[in-house]
């Protein structure tokens, strides 16, 4: 196998560009390309506290890395003893226990303990070892740095369609379907309320949202309009919740998965003098939700 080493949180269109020069110096020596990427963000383990809100849990990374090419994923857990290892003890043991000959390192990539080494001790320590070390081309974009931070800030100031292009795909939300206070359903909106799957899940800004729904395994998506917020007009809370209106859709879904692709930002959340106005508003949201997804039904 030849491999690239990273987090890939996001899979966005940098670790993209790396993956195809993967696929392309793999097929070149008739080898599969393999990326070798952790359950937990470094970060977790060696400055717990510090790490950033996850663009990808393990489960998306994984599909996603699948979707574009890579056909064996090394998916290890990044324990203490893991970051202690010198780079050279870290190569040998992908090259003795997964069978890496080849690794494809980013222009900026570093690894093993305190991350001391670089390209040229990579390479040295490949030809002791029997991995053939390769420096991938860096991606540019003229005036945006491409990066999983700059992604995730996009999304903290409601910035999602420029976080969606730089990921190359949807923002994606997972999580199971939980008991809400039902007052979507009093004001003629019934919601799905979703709690994530991990808590370290990176969540957008308050706002609402449209959506493409996959309920559990269903190949069939389903449109809706999604509210992230803390519901300042019901209840004056400070709680996040994230709730989804289907549209057209009554089944009761509690306890079911969904899968949220987010593809456009409509609004702010807002306070409303009365309940009246609150619903008067959603009915807007919805119409103008509607003829978002009606533009790009085929």
């Amino acid at each position: 196998m030849i491999a690239a080493i990273g987090f890939f949180d996001g899979v966005h269109l940098g670790h993209q560009f790396l993956l195809r020069q993967v696929k392309a110096e793999a097929l070149q020596r008739g080898l599969r390309p393999a990326v070798v990427t952790f359950n937990q963000h470094p970060l977790q383990v060696v400055h717990p506290g510090t790490e950033p809100p996850l663009l990808t849990t393990p489960e998306e990374k994984f599909e996603l890395l699948k979707a574009y090419g890579i056909e064996e994923i090394v998916m290890m857990d990044f324990t203490h003893e893991l970051s202690l290892l010198p780079a050279r003890t870290f190569m040998k043991r992908l090259h003795d226990n997964y069978g890496i000959r080849g690794l494809v390192i980013g222009y900026d990539h570093r690894f093993g303990h305190n991350r001391e080494e670089g390209f040229e001790q990579y390479a040295e320590y490949g030809r002791e070892l029997g991995i053939e070390v390769i420096q991938a081309t860096a991606y540019r974009e003229a005036d945006k740095t491409v990066s999983s931070s700059a992604i995730r800030a996009l999304l903290a100031e409601g910035q999602l369609e420029e976080a969606n292009r730089l990921l190359g795909h949807p923002y994606t939300l997972r999580g199971i379907v939980v008991e809400g206070r039902h007052m979507g359903r009093k004001l003629g909106f019934p919601t799905a309320n979703i709690r994530p799957d991990t808590p370290h899940k990176m969540i957008a800004k308050n706002g609402v949202y449209a959506v493409k729904v996959q309920i559990d395994e269903e190949e069939k998506m389903r449109y809706g309009m999604m509210s992230i917020g803390t519901r300042p007009t019901l209840h004056n809370g400070t709680d996040q919740s994230i709730e989804i209106h289907l549209f057209n859709f009554s089944d009761m879904i509690y306890g079911r998965r969904l899968k949220v692709d987010v593809t456009r930002r409509t609004r702010d959340e807002q306070r409303f003098a009365s309940l009246d106005d609150l619903k008067a508003r959603l009915g807007q949201d919805k119409e103008e939700i509607s003829r978002h997804f009606e533009q790009r039904l085929p």
